[in-house]
């Protein structure tokens, strides 16, 4: 058994053919991370000492360069030797713990041709505790899928998701075509480590493309709940889809000061507003690396964009944070 020392002076021990991730989870540990597969990249870590030894061949979202300057994804590692990361633990995630429980479906509301807002309600005695911006499992209808909760946690105990139609997605025929309210379904949860870190900067900025838009619109609810901490910052929010329906969600209930940006990818004749890509659009519109956080979700490969712009042009790694959605095999 060999042991991970962390930047923070947290350690842990590591078996041998188990995750660098898996190792801390079982010793109450939570380091970054989202998929669990090795494709959103989350997980990256600079190795300072040790040697690690490769678990699963999917690293796909580690570049040949990444691996030459000592990055590695802890949900693929193990170690071969007492090893030294240059990252933290995420001691805001202390205590949250990760259950499987049921569900009631309270509504199903179409937002737009292809999206619906699912509301779910969970057992009073046992309301799942989360931190803005997690994400949980749905198991139903013989399928378990990854969705974002769009909201903040509620007295009443809620919970919200944004749901996309995909062609041919099994949960996407059952959320649009046989889900109904009433409705017992399971899921799991919380997961995910994209929430707010403390202290932020003044500048905070948010891209999301397509339902990327429900963990922020998670976290945007976090801080109008907080005005003290919502009022001394500079907030804008890059929001891009394809078509300009799928713009179904407006902050202004919030009540904050926001700069709030839609973009659009698609060549649509009658849409006079914005186009291009979020980051791109951020950038042009001024960012300050000294004094920004950057909180990213969306496709994998805008979070892999924005993130290489962004940092290229001064942003610290630690602080831009993403959600990727990937793909479900």
């Amino acid at each position: 058994m060999r042991t991970v020392s962390l930047s923070n002076g947290r350690s842990f021990r590591v078996d041998p053919g188990v995750s660098i991730l898996e190792a801390a989870n079982a010793a109450g540990i939570t380091l970054e991370y989202s998929c669990r597969t090795g494709r959103c990249g989350v997980c990256k870590a600079p190795l300072l000492a040790g040697k690690t030894t490769i678990l699963r061949s999917e690293e796909e979202s580690l570049t040949d360069q990444e691996a030459l300057d000592g990055l590695i994804l802890t949900c693929c590692r193990s170690v071969d030797s007492d090893v030294s990361l240059d990252i933290e633990s995420l001691d805001r995630l202390a205590g949250i713990e990760i259950r499987t429980m049921p569900a009631r479906i309270v509504s199903i509301e179409r937002l737009a041709q292809e999206i619906v807002r699912v509301v779910l309600k969970t057992p009073p005695a046992t309301p799942l505790r989360f931190v803005p911006g997690q994400y949980i499992d749905v198991i139903a209808d013989g399928a378990r899928r990854s969705y974002s909760l769009a909201n903040a946690p509620r007295a009443d105990g809620l919970l919200e998701l944004i749901v996309k139609r995909y062609p041919g997605g099994h949960l996407s025929a059952f959320w649009f075509e046989r889900a109904k309210p009433n409705d017992l379904i399971r899921l799991e949860g919380p997961f995910g480590t994209f929430f707010r870190r403390a202290p932020e900067p003044t500048n905070i900025v948010f891209l999301a493309t397509g339902t990327g838009i429900a963990p922020i619109k998670a976290l945007l609810e976090e801080i109008a709940a907080d005005r003290e901490t919502g009022r001394p910052r500079r907030i804008r929010v890059f929001w891009g889809n394809r078509d300009a329906e799928n713009f179904c969600w407006d902050p202004v209930a919030l009540g904050l000061d926001i700069g709030f940006h839609h973009l659009l990818s698609s060549a649509d004749p009658d849409w006079s507003g914005r186009r291009g890509y979020v980051h791109d659009t951020a950038i042009a519109d001024g960012i300050d690396p000294a004094d920004t956080i950057v909180y990213a979700c969306g496709s994998s490969a805008m979070i892999a964009s924005a993130r290489d712009a962004l940092i290229a042009r001064g942003l610290p790694p630690r602080r831009f944070l993403s959600d990727a959605f990937v793909s479900s095999n």
